[in-house]
């Protein structure tokens, strides 16, 4: 699952114990008494987290999406984007958004939240079951009693029965499942940061994993649409920053700047929304894809575009701090780079035209080029 579109920005600290904060200098978040002032310590152990955290659904999202674009299970089948909904996803978000921020503005923050948490409870539980069997089925010994279930639900009777669900799954998944609903009331109970980012690195690989563009032409699509979403919706309104300091779910990736000081009760945290993982992610992951249609045994379009989203989080953080502004719509800097790395490394190896006609399905193409054959011989 995809997080809601409002955790798009990368933010400075904001103070957990102080819901309506305001910020008064573009630097720092104040509430009515005090204000903090991160150490440069703790600014740079929290970003570096932030960096790092973000890498790693992205690194590993896109090596079991390869695995995933293989896989034969229909419970693991991925979801492909087509260029008509890439184009449509930057107005879906953007009414989600603000249908969000109204509902914010309209209703007690307190029960939305209460529901939301419910939901995410859900979600969580399920994205970090699926997250943990490929691991867990790994750790578990060959004597292990793994018997197969199958949840089936099914309309109606006779002829017109129809299913709704069909779900295969073994005792290692039952294993899993314990073990993430444990996680799940922890965050349900707590809200502890530890938690909510065990649940956000989750969504964050099962989105890069899951969720499939059918070309590069679509994701350029997908990644030109949200770059003006998230410029407009950060710089043109206070919808998306909003939405984000209200929103109780595992929507973001946060890291206190006062963990040095507070240990893990610490509350000023830098945060970053999963939007500005999973968007670049799936590109990344069709990337790593096309390299391995070529089959020469390289990665240079993967390694490319995963050091060109490094290059603009990074470049996201040296702004954010020179110019002293609180709150950076990140895709701002992350689409160049992550298009842009890739297309010219594709010009330099004469290879842009290949990598904008790749296919997810150009496997079934190859089959016409073999039958062809017999044809000219008959001509012959």
């Amino acid at each position: 699952p995809v997080e809601p579109p409002s955790g798009t920005a990368m933010a400075e600290p904001v103070p957990a114990a102080v819901p309506n904060a305001t910020d008064s200098n573009g630097t720092e978040v104040l509430n009515a008494t005090a204000k903090f002032v991160a150490t440069p310590e703790g600014t740079a152990l929290a970003y570096g987290s932030l960096v790092v955290m973000a890498l790693l659904p992205i690194f590993f999202g896109a090596l079991r999406s390869v695995t995933c674009s293989k896989s034969k299970n229909s419970a693991d089948a991925p979801e492909t984007i087509t260029s008509r909904d890439a184009a449509r996803f930057p107005i879906i978000a953007s009414c989600t958004l603000f249908g969000l921020y109204l509902f914010f503005k309209v209703f007690s923050q307190e029960y939305i939240n209460l529901l939301l948490s419910v939901y995410f409870f859900v979600l969580g539980v399920l994205a970090l079951s699926h997250t943990m069997s490929p691991a867990m089925a790994r750790i578990f010994p060959e004597s292990f009693p793994n018997k197969q279930y199958q949840l089936l639900f099914t309309q109606g009777s006779g002829e017109s029965k129809e299913e709704i669900v069909n779900y295969e799954f073994d005792t290692k998944n039952l294993v899993c499942l314990v073990l993430s609903s444990v996680v799940g009331v922890w965050y349900l109970l707590k809200k502890h940061w530890i938690a909510n980012n065990v649940f956000g690195l989750a969504f964050a690989l099962n989105g890069v994993e899951l969720l499939h563009l059918n070309n590069v032409s679509t994701g350029c699509i997908l990644l030109g649409g949200l770059f003006i979403y998230d410029v407009f919706w950060v710089f043109g309104t206070n919808v998306m920053v909003t939405v984000a300091k209200s929103f109780e779910a595992p929507i973001k990736l946060v890291f206190p700047q006062d963990l040095l000081e507070k240990g893990l009760e610490a509350s000023n945290f830098a945060m970053l929304g999963l939007g500005d993982i999973v968007i670049p992610g799936i590109f990344i992951a069709l990337l790593l894809r096309f390299d391995v249609s070529l089959k020469k045994n390289s990665r240079t379009y993967f390694y490319s575009s995963f050091l060109a989203y490094i290059f603009g989080l990074g470049l996201t953080i040296f702004v954010m701090h020179t110019f002293k502004h609180a709150q950076q719509p990140a895709l701002l800097y992350l689409v160049p780079a992550c298009v842009g790395f890739p297309v010219v490394v594709a010009l330099c190896k004469g290879e842009l035209t290949e990598m904008f006609r790749y296919e997810e399905s150009s496997e079934e193409a190859e089959p016409k080029e073999e039958s062809s054959e017999p044809e000219k011989k008959k001509d012959q």
